[in-house]
């Protein structure tokens, strides 16, 4: 899949409504001809081109590489619920990244999606995530849930701070141990030092940071409490 991300065809479909940045659905295509290929070759998937984004005090150009460095992490540790995301170099706006298009339940959000138990293990695991990643922007219509009951988050442009940001509606879980599974992830992520593809999207003192954030995690064992006056972001959805 990622494979199709970074070499396909990309054909512009339209502007995605209700996002702050320049968000573009796109079709890519295997083969290199607009709209050649089978449907098998053919996929759909969101692009964010990095001339496209409103520049931000407290963060610095460049948010796109940060929704890849959150597909990489989320690869890295196992936990797989970030789409596939790629960077690219030459988009037909530009540099940016390109993420696999979700075709979820969009009448579902964090808030609906926590009222069934069965899904509180994988939004516990998002949770553990985002304090990893620092994750400045967790609001509810950015956790989704596929035609096959699979939950996937997205929207991480603005993660990886050396700064404490953490903005998130996932405080359900706060104080709650951090489960074993997550725990000997973390424990690798330690061991084996920050991945070669994370790093490479990130400055040298946000590895550090983020490295700081998984000890911190192995010494406290359960997830934090709220540490700021804003720990919300706004809209809740």
């Amino acid at each position: 899949m990622t494979e199709l991300l970074a070499s396909g065809s990309i054909e512009i479909e339209g502007r995605m409504p209700w996002s702050s940045n320049n968000t573009f659905l796109v079709s890519v295509s295997a083969g290199g001809g607009t709209g050649s290929g089978s449907d098998e070759d053919r996929i759909t998937a969101i692009y964010k081109p990095g001339r496209g984004e409103r520049p931000l005090w407290d963060f610095p150009d460049g948010l796109y590489r940060r929704e890849v460095a959150a597909y990489e992490l989320s690869e890295a540790l196992g936990w797989g619920f970030v789409p596939p995301t790629v960077e690219l170099a030459d988009g037909p706006l530009g540099p940016g990244s390109l993420q696999l298009f979700v075709d979820a339940d969009f009448e579902q959000h964090y808030f609906t999606l926590l009222e069934d138990p069965t899904h509180h293990r994988v939004l516990k695991r998002m949770a553990t995530f985002d304090v990893l990643a620092n994750n400045a922007d967790r609001k509810g219509g950015h956790c989704l849930i596929d035609a096959e009951g699979r939950i996937w988050g997205i929207d991480h442009g603005l993660c990886f701070h050396v700064q404490q940001k953490l903005r998130t509606v996932i405080w359900d879980f706060a104080g709650d141990e951090v489960e074993a599974e997550d725990l000997a992830a973390i424990e690798r992520l330690v061991a084996g030092g920050i991945p070669d593809p994370v790093a490479g999207l990130l400055h040298d003192e946000e590895c550090r940071a983020l490295m700081k954030r998984a000890r911190r995690l192995l010494e406290d064992l359960r997830l934090p409490e709220p540490r700021t006056d804003h720990p919300y972001p706004w809209p809740l959805v």
